[in-house]
């Protein structure tokens, strides 16, 4: 059972596991794949379904970040959607995240 002392927010940093962060690349990277082959069929709703969908599933994986907002926004945009966005913001959270955890190391105490 889960202490509740040691459950995180969504809205907090998440701990980096390998886990976590190759099945939050894998779910970027097939959304992308499969927007980009839908993307030729020109339908509207099950594109932006699957936008929220992926939004929703990459924040219990890496925790909320704000670079998820302009991602689920520039999928929105006609052109912009075919580009491979939800790869980029992935990529983008891990290395911020990385960061961030990596300098709370070494603040001192």
């Amino acid at each position: 059972m889960i202490h509740p002392a040691n459950k995180t927010s969504i809205w907090e940093a998440r701990p980096l596991l390998r886990r976590r962060i190759f099945l939050a690349l894998g779910i970027a990277i097939a959304a992308d794949c499969l927007q980009l082959a839908l993307s030729g069929f020109g339908w509207v709703g099950p594109d932006q379904i699957i936008d929220l969908l992926v939004m929703l599933a990459l924040i219990p994986l890496i925790g909320f970040h704000w670079l998820l907002l302009p991602s689920f926004v520039l999928e929105l945009v006609p052109v912009l959607d075919d580009l491979p966005t939800w790869t980029a913001c992935v990529i983008a959270v891990v290395a911020l995240r990385r960061r961030q955890f990596r300098t709370l190391k070494t603040l001192p105490s």
